[in-house]
Parts: C-alpha cells; sequence; structure tokens
C-alpha cells in the first residue's frame, strides 16, 4: 500500500491537566504513575490522529523524572511524532509542570513511546509515512531512526 506522507504538525497534540490531592502521595508530590498514564494518553492522540486507527503502545524508552510535580501543578504535555515505520510510531512527548500562582515552569522529563497501528482484526497496519518540512524536523526524524534502529537491535539481543 503506498500512502502520501503527513506532516509532524498534522498530528502534534498538546494536553494540560491541573494535579491534584488523588493524584499524589500524602507529601503532595505526584504519583510518576500518573505522568506515564498522561504521557501514553497524549502519545496514543499523537499516533492515533497519524494514522486514522486503533493504536497499542509497545515500548517506552526511559523516561527519567528531573524535577517533582505538586499537586496544584498545571502539568503540559507536548507530543509529535518522530519517527515512522511501516505500522509503528515513536512519539516525542515533552512533560512541563507549572506553577499558576507563579507562572515559573520546569521541564520535568522527555519521553519516546513508540505505538503499532491496527487494523479491524487486529493485525498491525501500514500507517503514511512521515514527512519532516524543515531541517530540523528532518533531523528529529533522523534521530528517531536511530533510537528505533537501537530499540530493534536490544530486542534481538534479548535485552
Amino acid at each position: 500500500m503506498t500512502q502520501l506522507g503527513k506532516r509532524i504538525r498534522d498530528s502534534q497534540a498538546t494536553i494540560s491537566q491541573v494535579m491534584l490531592p488523588t493524584d499524589a502521595n500524602t507529601h503532595g508530590n505526584v504519583h510518576g504513575g500518573v505522568i506515564m498514564k498522561l504521557v501514553d494518553d497524549a502519545g496514543a492522540i499523537v499516533a492515533t490522529r497519524h494514522s486514522r486507527s486503533i493504536v497499542v503502545t509497545v515500548a517506552v524508552d526511559s523516561m527519567t523524572f528531573l524535577s517533582a510535580i505538586y499537586v496544584g501543578n498545571l502539568v503540559t504535555l507536548t507530543a509529535a511524532l518522530s519517527y515512522v515505520g511501516r505500522s509503528s510510531m515513536e512519539v516525542e512527548v515533552l512533560v512541563e509542570a507549572e506553577d499558576p500562582l507563579t507562572g515559573d515552569k520546569t521541564h520535568t522529563n522527555t519521553a519516546y513511546v513508540v505505538y503499532v497501528a491496527l487494523d479491524d482484526s487486529g493485525e498491525p497496519r501500514e500507517v503514511p509515512p512521515l514527512v519532516g518540512e524543515t531541517e530540523e524536523e528532518r533531523q528529529r526524524i533522523a534521530e528517531g531512526c536511530e533510537r528505533q534502529q537501537a530499540r530493534l537491535t536490544r530486542r534481538q539481543k534479548g535485552t
């Protein structure tokens, strides 16, 4: 199946959510799992928009928390494609916490999440290729391709 490519900007997404007491431990620190779910949600929106199909998460590259997120922070996740294969898509998700009272913003983490598009019978389906419009976007796609190759190498080695 030959498809025309799609631009990164055609599927990117930004979501924001205020962190509530139910998202945190007794010290007011937001649980990492809450942020991981939001990362997966943002990434899935992007992958679904690009493929126009159901997607499933197949890999999450390391997610290192650079700083804490607290109750009352506004968490903003910015997600955009960084690699597209035959049926797989890598989405980069940037996470930022903002104190809405002061306006202070902190980059808390970046994650790369891989999704696979599925057809109606649950089998992987081909997705449109990704088109880089600028040199920066083409570099982003090249770096995503390198990460995908590293994932495949690790998988072949069983690590």
